[in-house]
């Protein structure tokens, strides 16, 4: 799981940083250009097999491990001192993944179908920037995608230390750099993505 984690932390650096590029306000022509090469390079089109097979995987890992914790203490402690040994979004990764995963379906809803749509049986492109400025037009779209976000910040607050820490990198003198990596990363990422709905809805970006 650790290993999947980290791959999907991969990736989210290369979304981050592609979709950023609508920053430019340059009416979405940087953000399209590179769009478009991705979406019609074959070997991105085969890493994106590849993407999906990592993130199923890592779903079904996700179940196993709540699973198999959950039958190594079918009986629960008598008395608990839960918040004095982990934090509660360690404790909770089962629910937030859930959340994570109902926010994939509405993005990929969003953006991925109407994008495959136009490339593989659409009669004219497809403008992924003028999607996203329809999309993000609509408060409680953005307040859902908020919520994912949210969702999302704990996951990786988590995820990204334990990810770490399985592969036996577990130390006094590494993990507080770990640790500190791991939410300079997070806030990163999560505070890019949420300025996107952000932007367009406020009218940022034109």
């Amino acid at each position: 799981m650790a290993f999947t984690g980290l791959f999907l932390i991969t990736f989210l650096i290369v979304h981050a940083g592609v979709n950023a590029c609508i920053f430019l306000n340059d009416g979405g022509e940087t953000f399209k250009d590179i769009a478009h090469f991705m979406s019609h390079n074959w070997i991105l089109r085969f890493l994106e097999i590849g993407l999906f097979a990592t993130l199923i995987l890592h779903m079904i890992q996700g179940l196993m491990l709540w699973s198999q914790n959950r039958k190594a203490r079918p009986v629960a402690y008598h008395v608990t001192k839960a918040n004095e040994n982990s934090k509660w979004y360690s404790r909770s990764m089962g629910i937030l993944g859930t959340l994570l995963l109902l926010f994939l379906i509405m993005h990929m809803a969003h953006f991925f179908v109407g994008t495959k749509i136009a490339l593989y049986g659409g009669d004219k492109p497809h403008d992924l920037f003028e999607e996203m400025k329809t999309v993000f037009s609509v408060w409680y779209i953005v307040a859902l995608y908020m919520v994912g976000l949210i969702a999302l910040f704990w996951h990786l607050l988590h995820g990204f230390q334990s990810a770490f820490q399985t592969f036996g990198l577990n130390h006094k003198r590494y993990t507080p750099i770990i640790k500190a990596m791991g939410a300079g990363y997070t806030v990163i990422i999560c505070l890019l993505f949420a300025l996107m709905p952000l932007a367009f809805y406020f009218g940022w970006i034109r």
